[in-house]
């Protein structure tokens, strides 16, 4: 998937998305989202299903309207 064919996030239907689509919603790379997965401090958790990760939409909108600054894929 390609930004161009991102779907805005208000206008998202499904309630979770793939890590790669998620990355791109981001500006991230799919690897700074799964170290996310394991780690206690990340700015939002996945749901995972059968190994897979998934990202709540709710999240995503919240991490990039609630101001949330990151850094280097870091919560500052």
């Amino acid at each position: 998937m390609r930004t161009q064919d991102l779907i805005p996030l208000t206008k998202e239907t499904r309630l979770s998305l793939t890590t790669n689509e998620a990355a791109l919603h981001l500006s991230l790379k799919p690897q700074t989202l799964r170290a996310w997965g394991q780690s206690n401090s990340a700015p939002m958790t996945p749901v995972n299903v059968n190994g897979r990760l998934y990202w709540l939409v709710r999240d995503l909108v919240r991490v990039l309207n609630n101001g949330c600054a990151l850094e280097n894929g870091v919560e500052k």
